[in-house]
């Protein structure tokens, strides 16, 4: 069916199919209009910022360690500087169900603010290519008359440096993925050795680099529209007390061509000039006049093409703006709903208890198991003994001499071939200890106890087991 952005079409056929495929199922290319206004150069100013943040972080080191790695294949994570192990994956699960309710939370009162403003797709596509686009290509006139024209020099010129460039691009954009991954100085290794030594990281590179360029170069807005669970999510999450780009239908209804002098309010005329350039501007194809629709993604460039329009013909700007749909229809001003509140208070909670957990973390984990297969001992003097097998963790980046003490008194522990510990950064220490424990003091066959991890005269951590004594203790 085709698409029809005819807000008093009561069929509302709009919605029936996406503004990206037309009447036979075909792709529709879009060639939306070079954007300009203050929203635009805000979000220019925005997508520098968070661009430069993006290439600089993978070099950028706050105690040694990267600003940000998520090194699965080693299962390392760091988070600004701070070094997550499997052992502390509870908190780097928290750390994204916060981050998944704080886009929960800004999406339910400001709509899509982050597919506009933060989303990499969005910064990418909008911010880097489509630039690079207009650059080469022109604007969308002009890249609709190339599109049509015969293979000539110019089209074969135009299109293959565009490509290049978006290639080249594509290809930065793989490398700094990849240091997210393994990390820059594994990264500069792969770069500076030989080929032959780094064909698995040299593969990967052009693997992300193929990816990145098909997405960028002719994927493109069908990832925002058929990819992104994000944009599903939007139908959920929006009430009519959502702040999202809207059209003021009331202020813009029945929309007319503009005539010079003209009382538009007497003539029954909104202040809508039906100029079509909120749609000409949009990325995603659609017509921002039939209301909120899954394919917005609140990138602001109708606003200032409507603002622009409204300005040269001497109409109040804000026919498109930031609005709710009960600030619109019913001139009420915005309100912080009880929904909202429940969601504020969810993530003020997810936020104390990361921060309580980052606080509380210590800087070495570890495991205290009984030796498999080994019963107990009896030793002289009344004494039992069980081997154990302890696995400590580093999570520093400095080593740490540590010794083990017992946190009961009635308990002797004794380290089996040497006597200290001492942990390399990052690194682990394994061994095995003896616990000695008065048989007069075992009331039952299992007994709990608990061994403390030191540095100097400082308690890092507890390791608690289980020990076992001769089963006649239990009569």
């Amino acid at each position: 069916m085709a698409i029809n952005f005819d807000i008093k079409d009561p069929e509302g056929t709009f919605r029936d199919s996406i503004s990206t495929i037309n009447k036979e199922g075909d792709r529709k290319w879009i060639f939306p209009k070079k954007p300009a206004g203050k929203y635009y150069n805000a979000r220019t100013i925005v997508s520098l910022v968070l661009l430069t943040f993006l290439f600089s972080g993978p070099f950028i080191r706050i105690n040694g360690e990267p600003l940000l790695m998520m090194n699965i294949i080693q299962r390392k994570f760091v988070l600004f500087g701070q070094v997550f192990w499997p052992q502390d994956f509870y908190i780097f699960g928290l750390a994204m169900i916060t981050f998944l309710v704080f886009i929960i939370v800004f999406t339910v009162i400001f709509g899509r603010v982050f597919c506009g403003w933060v989303c990499p797709q969005t910064i990418f596509m909008e911010m880097v290519f489509r630039k690079i686009e207009y650059w080469i290509e022109g604007d969308w006139k002009q890249q609709q008359a190339l599109d049509k024209m015969p293979w000539n020099t110019e089209k074969i010129w135009k299109k293959t440096l565009k490509h290049v460039v978006f290639y080249i691009i594509s290809f930065f954009i793989a490398n700094t993925f990849l240091a997210y991954i393994i990390g820059s100085d594994e990264l500069m290794t792969i770069i500076t050795d030989p080929p032959q030594q780094h064909i698995g990281g040299l593969t990967s590179i052009m693997i992300f680099s193929a990816v990145f360029y098909g997405v960028f170069s002719r994927f493109r807005e069908q990832v925002c529209l058929v990819v992104c669970p994000y944009g599903r999510l939007q139908g959920v999450l929006l009430d009519r007390n959502s702040i999202v780009v809207a059209y003021d239908k009331v202020r813009g209804e029945s929309r007319a061509k503009f005539h010079k002098n003209e009382n538009r309010a007497e003539v029954g005329k909104g202040d809508c000039i039906d100029c079509h350039h909120c749609v000409d501007v949009c990325p995603t194809g659609i017509d921002i006049r039939n209301g909120t629709q899954l394919e917005c993604v609140n990138c602001t460039a109708c606003i200032d093409a409507c603002n622009h329009m409204m300005e040269s013909v001497n109409l109040k700007p804000g026919l498109i703006r930031y609005a709710s749909e009960n600030e619109i229809a019913e001139n009420k001003p915005f309100k912080f709903t009880a929904r909202m509140k429940a969601y504020s208070a969810l993530l003020t909670l997810l936020i104390i208890a990361m921060t309580t957990l980052l606080i509380t973390r210590s800087d070495v984990s570890a495991t205290l198991l009984r030796t498999p297969g080994m019963l107990y001992q009896e030793q002289e003097g009344g004494k039992v003994s069980n081997l154990y097998n302890y696995k400590i963790i580093n999570k520093t980046n400095h080593a740490i001499p540590l010794t083990l003490k017992p946190l009961d008194s009635n308990i002797e522990i004794k380290l089996v071939a040497h006597e200290n510990i001492v942990v390399n950064e990052q690194g682990i220490a394994q061994g095995a200890l003896f616990i000695y424990a008065s048989k007069t003091d075992l009331k039952k066959m299992k007994s709990k106890f608990t061994i403390g991890i030191y540095s100097g005269d400082e308690l890092l951590y507890k390791m608690k087991t289980t020990f076992i004594g001769p089963i006649t203790l239990n009569k």
